[in-house]
């Protein structure tokens, strides 16, 4: 438990039985994908990620967050960062052999939930985020951008970040004032489940999954968006110029793409790389609703990246769903803690 010298220990028990800890989930691969060779994109090194975590252990420190899991990695990101950090917090590694592939995040992830983390911060882009969520159940995430094209997670500095997730983990906000649930979409055949996507689906016109990341829009016929933003960058681009979704908002926005679209579209695909996409047809999507894969034989493109084949003969849908992963609200939080008076403490005198 949180030490009785700490001046911002918080009243109240967890959420759900959840401890005054935090997890951590670092990519080290994240913001190094061939974008970086196809557009424009820039390396963001693991040394920075170093820079980042230690930013949140001091952060963690100072409102007396005690214990730290994290997902090990080989570059050994948390523990580098420990090495600069002050902070007397305890490091726990998830006792994992890590296998180089998306699904450390997930386990990793479902490690932590299990040990009833507060929060799980993640260091990542939407793959990175979209993994994690997979295994998080109802554990709050917050989200910190390291990836390449970065719609879900936040482009914040870590220091705040970092005071959010503790406010949460340690329930001195609580989760009603500073967390909202956000939409994801469910890829499934009939009534099953076969996958999930937190900001994009988008169905590519090739039999096999080659080079993950999507940079090439003529290869595409239909999106599937959970949000979209005029300011935004990836497939999320090209809906936000015609609509604003909010990830707070039950709703969602479908697209078909083709050459003989009525109207055409200038968007920012990846870094530097804008190209004009013709629409044949959009609707905005709610709660519950499915729209039907149309290509016979594709590859399903799960938050900017290939993930999915479908063989011939499939009926496959994409459904939207508001029983996606729980997200930690920075802004409100740090309201929250501002009104309440939690980080102020009287002079003695």
């Amino acid at each position: 438990m949180i030490s009785e010298a700490s001046p911002f220990a918080p009243d109240g028990a967890p959420f759900r039985g959840m401890q005054p800890a935090v997890g951590i989930v670092a990519n080290p691969v994240s913001g190094k994908d061939i974008r970086r060779l196809v557009a424009h994109g820039s390396v963001f090194d693991n040394q920075e990620k170093v820079r980042i975590v230690r930013r949140l252990l001091m952060a963690f420190s100072a409102l007396g967050i005690p214990d730290v899991l994290y997902m090990p990695d080989e570059y050994g990101i948390v523990e580098r960062a420990a090495r600069g950090c002050p902070a007397p917090i305890r490091r726990t590694p998830a006792p994992l052999k890590m296998e180089h592939h998306q699904d450390d995040s997930t386990r990793s992830a479902a490690w932590m939930a299990s040990r009833k983390v507060g929060c799980i911060v993640v260091l990542g882009g939407d793959g990175t985020c979209r993994a994690v969520a997979k295994g998080s159940l109802d554990v709050p995430l917050l989200p910190i951008s390291t990836g390449t094209n970065n719609v879900f997670p936040y482009l914040i500095e870590a220091t705040v970040a970092g005071m959010a997730a503790g406010l949460i983990a340690s329930c001195r906000v609580p989760i009603e004032n500073g967390v909202y649930r956000s939409c994801r979409l469910e890829v499934v055949e009939e009534d099953r489940l076969l996958d999930i996507a937190l900001v994009d689906v988008a169905v590519v016109n090739s039999p096999f999954v080659a080079a993950r990341a999507i940079w090439d829009i003529r290869e595409v016929s239909q999106i599937f968006l959970t949000r979209a933003r005029p300011d935004a960058i990836g497939l999320s681009a090209i809906g936000g110029q015609l609509y604003s979704i909010d990830p707070q908002d039950p709703r969602g926005l479908y697209l078909a793409l083709g050459s003989e679209g009525r109207r055409s579209v200038l968007a920012p695909i990846a870094p530097g790389l804008l190209q004009t996409v013709r629409l044949c047809d959009e609707q905005i999507l709610h709660i519950g609703q499915r729209v039907r894969v149309a290509s016979d034989r594709c590859v399903l493109a799960l938050d900017g990246e290939r993930e999915v084949e479908i063989p011939i003969g499939h009926r496959i849908s994409v459904r939207l769903s508001d029983e996606g992963p729980f997200v930690v609200d920075v802004a409100a939080t740090m309201q929250y803690a501002q009104v309440h008076g939690l980080l102020c403490t009287p002079n003695g005198g």
